[in-house]
């Protein structure tokens, strides 16, 4: 792990964007940097957080934990489903296949939480026993295994809202995907967070949800976008879990609290990030790849802009 102070003196280099000449068509999305070229796509993850769908500052090295640990994630699941990944020659960077991304995002729950208007915790405790059509039993408490995990599918992010509620009956009834290719999307999904759920254990977290985004290259079923990082799962910490506690978090709804806590919910004025909050937060996102993948958290050399330019560059010479 990085000392605090080393963490306090990366703050102002945090990676907020990355320009590349020559490289294609460029889109910036919450957290990454994205360039498409010659049928593939380039992923630069960013330092940016987005606790609330709106960019809300940096954190040194945040991007590298999500891009390296998304990569460690998807050597654990090769043997589930294929993935995107085509080669990463920084650690900012993916070289990924382009594919044709599912118009659903699978959300796969394996405890009964959260707080907004379409978490199951909210829907239950209005009195829904049947939310996104998947009977619950009577009985549940707030932050409770659920008695297996389910599938809670939304439609594909569009500008940040895609909190629209779908059933298994409605994709396929819609034909929003057909019906053989989404029983391949629910087998792999609950495979791939079973698989993760005993990683996690094994490090003294509970992968509690996740986001998966789906794509067919060639036809084939393969995951298309970061899989269980600090940003795309919720962790709890195992022992206060354990204890009865309420659940420790390991993941970035630490950084949603913190901004509710200055009176930010999304809406408003952005309060700024103090460097003290920032390092903080970047140890929790280092800490949380320490823990998983057992490995010590490898910095790539600031500036990183360059790096990844010259890195990207190299590449293309072998391609």
């Amino acid at each position: 792990m990085l000392t605090h102070q080393e963490l306090l003196q990366a703050v102002p280099h945090a990676l907020a964007s990355v320009d590349l000449s020559g490289w294609g068509e460029k889109q910036t999305g919450k957290v990454r940097d994205i360039y498409s070229v010659d049928g593939q796509r380039i992923l630069i993850t960013t330092d940016r957080v987005s606790a609330f769908d709106r960019v809300l500052g940096t954190i040194p090295f945040k991007g590298q934990v999500l891009n390296q640990l998304s990569a460690w994630w998807f050597e654990q699941v090769s043997g589930v489903v294929d993935n995107h990944v085509i080669n990463i020659p920084d650690p900012n960077v993916t070289v990924a296949h382009e594919a044709e991304v599912l118009p659903v995002e699978v959300i796969v729950r394996g405890y009964i939480t959260g707080v907004t208007s379409t978490s199951l915790w909210t829907l239950y405790n209005q009195g829904e026993r049947k939310p996104y059509g998947i009977p619950l039993p009577d009985g549940l408490k707030k932050n409770d295994a659920l008695p297996e995990p389910i599938i809670t599918p939304t439609t594909k992010a569009t500008g940040g809202a895609h909190d629209e509620r779908l059933t298994r009956d409605e994709i396929i009834e819609q034909e929003i995907i057909e019906k053989g290719l989404w029983e391949q999307v629910e087998q792999a999904a609950l495979a791939v967070f079973k698989r993760g759920q005993e990683v996690a254990r094994e490090a003294g977290l509970i992968l509690v949800d996740t986001k998966y985004e789906f794509g067919l290259i060639d036809g084939k079923l393969s995951l298309v976008d970061e899989v269980h990082t600090p940003d795309s799962s919720r962790y709890w910490v195992a022992e206060s879990y354990d204890k009865g506690e309420e659940p420790q978090n390991f993941d970035k709804e630490f950084l949603r609290l913190w901004f509710v806590e200055q009176g930010y919910r999304g809406e408003g004025a952005i309060p700024p990030m103090p460097a003290e909050f920032v390092a903080r937060a970047a140890e929790r996102y280092i800490s949380a790849y320490e823990r998983l993948t057992g490995l010590t958290f490898n910095p790539g050399e600031q500036p990183a802009a360059p790096r990844i330019a010259a890195a990207l560059d190299a590449y293309r010479s072998k391609a």
